[in-house]
């Protein structure tokens, strides 16, 4: 009785080891799932906050470049303007000198023979002054042509257009500026 009863004795030790080990075993499994869960969560806040900061920077970056974009575009319209504003001056200061220098009376075939009997000067020094006048007024066209043609490449063909169309001298400022020049050369 003494053997069974320490059998049995021994049996359930065994037995009450073996689960004190299994349930050591359970808890550090556990312990480990939860070591594992902590580092997987912690792994996926980094890779979301890795996320949020990349697109800041290109939300960020997308932002300076639209700004610098606007900005530049800003730049070209001012600068437009401010070559349509010299232009339109230029063109009234042209405007008004070819309206003072008219102003004085032009020059017609009737008054031309009546000046020409006063006065008495020959009508081949007249040709001769309206020739070099023309000289000069297309030296000077040229030369003006030749400065805004740089400036007008920078232009769009649209802008270049309208510029150059306001820069060209019209037939009839051409003829008061020849008739000015004659006028004082008389």
């Amino acid at each position: 009785m003494l053997r069974t009863e320490e059998r049995q004795r021994l049996a359930r030790e065994r037995r009450e080891e073996r689960e004190k080990q299994h349930a050591a075993k359970e808890t550090q499994i556990l312990e480990k799932e939860r070591k594992a869960k902590l580092q997987y969560e912690k792994q996926l806040e980094e890779r979301q906050r890795k996320l949020k900061e990349m697109k800041q920077k290109e939300e960020q970056r997308r932002a300076a470049v639209e700004e610098k974009r606007k900005q530049k575009i800003e730049e070209e319209k001012e600068r437009y303007e401010a070559v349509l504003h010299r232009t339109l001056e230029r063109s009234q200061r042209l405007e008004t000198r070819q309206k003072r220098w008219s102003w004085g009376g032009s020059v017609t075939p009737d008054s031309e023979g009546k000046t020409a009997s006063k006065r008495s000067p020959s009508t081949a020094n007249l040709k001769q002054a309206e020739a070099a006048v023309s000289k000069c007024l297309s030296s000077s066209a040229a030369l003006l042509n030749a400065s805004d043609r740089t400036r007008r490449s920078q232009l769009s063909p649209l802008d270049s257009s309208v510029i150059s169309r306001l820069l060209a001298p019209t037939q009839a400022s051409l003829a008061r500026s020849k008739s000015a020049a004659t006028l004082s050369a008389d």
